[in-house]
């Protein structure tokens, strides 16, 4: 069938909407209609080959829609249903049958190498060229997408479809690092190093764990007042105040138990360790560009403290966007203050809208 896609064709390039040929859904795929589609980092990422993944691509990870085909090994949906997308795993590895998916011995080639999982090509162009395709098992940046039951999640036809995308991966993650990964006890404090969509995500988790000091740290005044908004008790804008001092003066020089780095900086997750308390933990979620490192001090990570990293918000995503839908339908997450929509024509100036700090999660509308 013809899609209109966005395609990024070589590194560092713009997306192209161009019309394309997706093949028609094998026996284990699923063919959705997307509805709407949100702009990750990771997408611009791997545009700009920081991730060298093969060009060129049709990327997009964070896919709503309705599904309108299955094959005929497809139990889990049907048509009609409303899905969300999010990363693929082979549920056959160690890590997925003990309930771990995120830890997936064989992820990274189907979601980053650009063929679906039997190893074939499922999007064309009009001269028969192959296109990357199968992103995250989706590369849903497009009218259309095939997907798989692994990275499909029904949810209630009561909430809101184009809203949901993000849900799959930067909500997801960022919301999932604190209630799935750090998880804080009640009455505890968190730090949370960058207030970008994954930030702010967290922020919001951190006030459904009910921690009661929620310290989030950027250095835009507009995010920072957005996460006073969503719960955070303080802020600290690190361009004007060093986050370490602020913390140890906002923890009585003891450091915080709880601490999350979002921004995929390397000396802003320097800053993170050396806030955290002795005994304490910090969460990486940000991600750099490959071969990106930071200096420890070995004496302080010596005393008890945790690195960890942290991956899609170590979520088992069947159970857990179903959760956070209802979180947001109970007015307890309301992630979709950190949205701007725009049309699937629009994808090159959402994406410099997000990386100018404009737009905190980008949703491309599709009609």
């Amino acid at each position: 069938m013809k899609i209109e896609a966005a395609v990024v064709r070589e590194g560092k390039g713009d997306f192209k909407i161009e019309t394309l040929e997706l093949a028609e859904p094998s026996d284990d795929q699923i063919l959705i209609k997307i509805v709407g589609v949100g702009l990750c980092h990771t997408d611009l990422t791997c545009r700009d080959q920081l991730y060298p993944v093969p060009l060129p691509m049709v990327f997009g990870h964070e896919g709503s829609g309705i599904v309108e085909k299955i094959g005929k090994n497809v139990t889990k949906v049907e048509p009609g249903d409303h899905v969300v997308l999010t990363f693929y795993t082979c549920g056959k590895c160690d890590a997925c049958l003990s309930g771990d998916p995120t830890s997936c011995a064989n992820s990274f080639g189907p979601n980053f190498m650009g063929r679906a999982i039997d190893g074939s090509c499922t999007i064309h162009d009009h001269s028969g060229a192959e296109v990357g395709c199968s992103f995250f098992g989706q590369s849903s940046f497009a009218s259309h997408a095939l997907a798989y039951e692994r990275n499909t999640v029904k949810v209630s036809k009561t909430a809101p479809l184009e809203l949901l995308g993000p849900l799959g991966c930067g909500v997801q993650t960022g919301a999932g690092s604190v209630l799935n990964a750090l998880n804080p006890p009640a009455g505890s404090a968190i730090a949370i190093f960058g207030a970008g969509a994954v930030g702010l995500s967290a922020a919001m988790g951190a006030v459904v764990a009910n921690c009661t000091t929620i310290i989030v740290i950027d250095v835009k005044e507009n995010r920072l007042e957005l996460a006073r908004e969503l719960g955070a008790t303080h802020t600290i804008n690190a361009a004007e105040l060093d986050p370490i001092e602020e913390i140890q003066k906002l923890t009585g020089g003891a450091g915080i138990g709880y601490v999350l780095e979002t921004s995929g900086v390397p000396p802003v997750l320097k800053q993170a360790i050396m806030s955290s308390c002795v005994g304490g933990e910090i969460g990486i979620v940000g991600a750099p560009a490959m071969g990106a490192t930071v200096d420890l001090d070995i004496n302080h990570m010596l005393f008890n403290r945790k690195l960890r990293g942290i991956v899609e918000g170590e979520s088992n995503s069947d159970i857990f966007i179903p959760r956070l839908i209802s979180l947001y339908e109970q007015g307890k997450f309301p992630f979709d203050k950190l949205i701007k929509f725009y049309d699937l024509d629009q994808i090159n100036e959402a994406a410099a809208d997000s990386e100018k700090g404009t737009t905190l999660k980008a949703i491309m509308r599709l009609k």
